[in-house]
């Protein structure tokens, strides 16, 4: 089963009269409980690219395939919906609230749409992430490894089936990028979750059953 496919995905950003193209015609075609690496110079269109996979920026052309679903076809409302129920997202910052525990941030998922026994789903994916020590934390008070362990949490607490990853490691020491690189294998190998994780690391690609090269806002080969 096809679990994301693009067809002649564009990007173009307009900027101070000019026009960029992030993108130039992406076809691309992802299966089920595939891991994939995508690698690529600095403004190669990487992160573009997984915005608007996962639905979080709109494509100036073409189209994106979610699981069979034209994302891009759904109005806003639906497409929050749909996004929260089958993506994860994990970026290289963290974005985690300040101001929250890891708990309440890893929570906040969940309690958007209501779901039952937030606490205790929250509590014990904190747990299996080496984490429940941390649960009462604010992110000032974790390591940059822990705040992304957090991240990831937050990110698949609503058990996505595709998770999309810009740089998870790319602030972390080796010791901590082979302890988030684990658990996103082990979620791929165990849990059957799609996967595509922008990186520079060759390490990181690795770990992946595909790598996949974009250069100029084109992919340049696998």
């Amino acid at each position: 089963m096809i679990a994301i496919k693009t067809e002649n995905l564009k990007k173009i950003y307009k900027f101070e009269g000019a026009e960029i193209e992030a993108l130039k015609g992406i076809d691309l075609t992802i299966e089920e409980g595939d891991m994939v690496a995508l690698m690529g110079p600095s403004g190669s269109g990487k992160s573009t690219l997984l915005h608007l996979i996962g639905g979080i920026d709109i494509p100036t052309e073409g189209k994106v395939y979610i699981k069979g679903e034209d994302i891009f076809s759904l109005n806003e409302k639906k497409l929050a919906v749909f996004r929260n129920n089958n993506i994860g997202f994990v970026f290289q910052f963290h974005y985690l609230l300040p101001e929250f525990t890891a708990l309440e941030n890893v929570m906040i998922p969940l309690q958007i749409y209501n779901k039952r026994d937030v606490e205790k789903k929250a509590k014990d994916l904190l747990d299996k992430l080496g984490l429940s020590h941390r649960i009462f934390h604010k992110p000032s008070q974790m390591s940059g490894g822990e705040q992304q362990r957090v991240a990831i949490a937050r990110a698949i607490v609503n058990q996505p089936s595709i998770l999309i990853a810009d740089e998870p490691t790319g602030n972390l020491d080796s010791k901590n990028t082979e302890t988030v690189m684990n658990i996103l294998k082990d979620m791929n190998d165990n849990n059957n979750v799609t996967m595509i994780i922008a990186t520079h690391d060759k390490d990181v690609a690795n770990y992946c059953k595909r790598i996949i090269y974009l250069k100029d806002g084109m992919l340049a080969e696998e």
